[in-house]
């Protein structure tokens, strides 16, 4: 074989350099190598994002209203288990429909529902969120909980509850809990709206968690009202969404310094779906 020249050989060492050394960026071939492809995006894995500052976002605020005359609140026969029975002066009325005093509504959980990138996911807190059972009743009866935060179930009662979850995108629970002030600790592991959580002892209680991989979510209480706070800017898809009167959508678009404000409004005659509409 010809030996090849001093010329040729310092050309093909020129040649092979500068592919190893692509264009200077460290990029080759003028994409970056999937080891380094930017979170979310296909080849990497999902991005999780620290929880936002406090008054770092835009705030999504507004009420939840009834139109139309709202049901007889219906109420709770504890009868079955005299102690459950004797922890309430008068039988307490159905937690399903709660309207407030000017026909606004409470236990509506309004969330972000798209416009957050694909993929993202926030960190889930250390802190966890108290589910507790008093007086025979699941308190809170609707709350919101992020992948992976803790949930704590507690006992208040003197009576034997079973904590039943019936999530469909996570594994489920089963939990018997006999004594007064014993607590357990579970996770959700994925997405869901929403979770029903029952008791099998006492039929009448029941709770729903909205389970989000991000903290941009509240329920409504007094008034009606409801605030999401620590908003990045853009525009979303915010849902609220009722157990018995089913999900509302509407869009909004979020701002630094300026609340975007939401109402949203439900028809009463929507009540009687009852068993047929939310997550059963």
């Amino acid at each position: 074989m010809r030996a090849l020249s001093w010329a040729s050989c310092a050309g093909l060492l020129a040649i092979l350099a500068a592919a190893s050394c692509g264009n200077g960026t460290g990029e080759r071939g003028g994409s970056p190598p999937e080891s380094i492809a930017p979170a979310g995006e296909a080849g990497g894995e999902p991005a999780t994002l620290p929880l936002p500052a406090p008054g770092s976002g835009g705030i999504i605020a507004g009420r939840v209203l009834l139109a139309g005359a709202p049901p007889a609140a219906a109420t709770i026969n504890m009868g079955a288990d005299p102690y459950c029975k004797t922890r309430h002066a008068t039988a307490p009325a159905s937690e399903s429909l709660v309207v407030n005093a000017d026909g606004s509504l409470r236990n509506v959980f309004v969330y972000l529902k798209t416009g957050l990138a694909a993929g993202v996911r926030y960190a889930a807190p250390s802190e966890p969120v108290l589910l507790d059972q008093v007086g025979c009743q699941y308190r809170p009866h609707v709350f919101g909980i992020l992948v992976g935060q803790p949930l704590t179930i507690r006992n208040s009662d003197g009576t034997l509850h079973n904590v039943h979850s019936l999530a469909r995108n996570t594994k489920a629970f089963n939990i018997g809990m006999p004594d007064q002030g014993l607590e357990v600790t579970r996770t959700f592991d994925a997405e869901e709206i929403m979770v029903r959580i029952k008791c099998d002892v006492h039929p009448w209680m029941e709770s729903w968690a909205g389970v989000l991989p991000h903290p941009f979510f509240a329920v409504s209480g007094d008034g009606g009202s409801f605030a999401i706070r620590d908003v990045p800017p853009g525009t979303y898809t915010i849902e609220a969404w009722h157990e018995r009167l089913g999900p509302q959508t509407q869009n909004v678009t979020v701002e630094l310094g300026t609340p975007a404000t939401l109402d949203f409004t439900f028809q009463a005659t929507a009540a009687s779906d009852a068993d047929t509409r939310g997550a059963r």
